[in-house]
């Protein structure tokens, strides 16, 4: 079935031909009228013509003004929004007024224009600010699109490549030595080797989006210095702890070794020579044990395994530990159901760690003496909080808590707190340990994150 052919469409009159012909049909009634009565009264045929040609022109004037004073003011209000649209929002219209309906679209008009004005100023201003931060920072910023091609870097990061940044805008990550730090977990240390610096970069990632479109932001920054600075300490460390427990081993070892070679090289021997030589071959033997027990505790320290993470009752956890405590009776004050996903040998070892100090700090007073040890949990802000209270002496000296062999106890390793805080930390979370505020003895707490602990649910994230 053929197709009936189309009307051809009357194009629509532009709206100024429409107001004039609106405003020339608005007069046609009265020049009807007027001209009527001009042709049927009795005048001269050239006085007729004459008023005609008045009335006709005079018609023809009103309808152009009236047009004009409806065309203007669109036409001033067209000029005022295609400035808006192009960011010109210096234009402002005359005749505003708040008791003219016009005059009311005019005064809305200029105060949207200066809205807009006062808020471009602030985004260049902010948009400065930024700028000048990002510029004069040592932290390397980049920002790359969805193909990973780079399209900011502030100075800091020119520096870091090696050239400008008309050189590398739109260059792909890899061909910068960036596609490694766009990838895997954040925020992590990354050793970098780039043509400006080689070294430890912590880098950071985030995403936002530009003209719709995602874009990433990398932040580099330089923990080289610190790392090495931090390493250095702990290396400083360690050696004064080795000195310390060396020379307090050797110094005997070295006095007992010279009075055994002087017994033996007497002639003839002492009478008792087999009686000296058994005690200070002895001592010797019992120093040299105690060394060997300090370098298996620097190596236990050294070489903890990563967490083997698996599902565990904090309840039965907590009470199991509370139970091994035989000296001092251990008040368990539950908490809700959690489970966690963690290492249960680990974290068991932890717990025996902080329970035994406390009961230690309690036994001062003797086993008879009314002192208690608490072990608890909560769940706050998504976090797991364990803590162990005693009502002891408390801390003399909070500062060296944590440092391997520190110990103020005569028979003590210095390597359980140490060690305790290794594992809280491989578990990604947090041990310490304070003297209690308001009241007698100490308090250890350990704070779990919320991607370990979960409550009422034995299935999580093992992070």
């Amino acid at each position: 079935m053929a197709s009936e052919p189309r009307r051809p469409t009357t194009p629509r009159p532009r709206h100024e031909r429409r107001v004039f012909l609106l405003a020339l049909a608005g007069g046609v009634p009265a020049l009807a009228i007027a001209l009527a009565l001009l042709w049927s009264a009795d005048y001269a045929s050239r006085t007729q013509w004459t008023l005609s040609v008045v009335a006709v022109g005079a018609w023809l004037a009103f309808a152009a003004a009236l047009r004009e004073r409806v065309i203007r003011p669109l036409q001033t209000v067209s000029n005022m929004l295609a400035a808006l649209q192009e960011g010109d929002f210096s234009l402002r219209a005359r005749g505003s007024n708040p008791d003219d309906a016009l005059g009311l679209l005019l005064l809305e008009l200029n105060r949207l224009g200066e809205d807009l004005r006062a808020q471009r100023l602030g985004a260049l201003e902010a948009t400065a600010l930024l700028r000048r931060v990002t510029e004069e920072i040592d932290v390397a910023v980049f920002a790359f699109d969805e193909a990973q091609a780079l399209r900011l870097v502030n100075r800091a990061g020119t520096l870091l490549l090696g050239r400008p940044s008309e050189q590398i805008l739109g260059k792909h990550a890899t061909e910068l030595g960036l596609g490694e730090a766009l990838a895997g977990e954040t925020p992590r240390v990354l050793p970098l080797d780039l043509p400006g610096r080689s070294g430890r970069w912590e880098v950071r990632r985030g995403a936002f989006r530009q003209g719709g479109l995602p874009h990433q932001l990398l932040v580099l920054s330089d923990v080289s210095r610190a790392l090495s600075e931090e390493e250095r300490q702990a290396w400083q460390r360690l050696i004064r702890v080795l000195s310390h427990e060396l020379n307090n081993s050797l110094a005997p070892i070295k006095s007992i070794a010279e009075s055994l070679r002087n017994v033996v090289g007497q002639e003839p021997p002492p009478a008792e020579w087999r009686e000296d030589l058994r005690r200070g071959l002895g001592v010797i033997a019992g120093r040299s044990e105690s060394l060997s027990r300090l370098m298996a505790a620097y190596a236990r320290l050294a070489r903890l395994p990563p967490p083997r993470r698996e599902p565990l009752s904090v309840g039965e956890w907590v009470r199991r530990v509370a139970a091994l405590e035989t000296r001092r009776a251990v008040t368990v004050c539950d908490g809700p159901d959690v489970t966690i996903q963690a290492d249960g040998g680990q974290l068991d070892q932890l717990l025996i760690n902080l329970v035994r100090n406390a009961a230690d700090a309690t036994l001062d007073g003797g086993v008879e003496s009314a002192r208690v040890v608490e072990v608890g949990w909560e769940v706050r802000a998504a976090h797991l909080e364990v803590w162990v209270r005693d009502d002891g002496p408390g801390l003399a000296d909070t500062a060296n808590l944590f440092v391997p062999f520190y110990t103020t106890k005569s028979d003590g390793s210095g390597i359980g707190l140490a060690l305790s805080r290794q594992i809280a930390e491989a578990h990604g979370g947090t041990l310490t340990l304070a003297n209690r505020i308001g009241e007698r003895g100490c308090e250890a707490r350990l704070i779990l994150p919320h991607r370990v602990a979960l409550v009422g649910s034995p299935t999580v994230d093992g992070g």
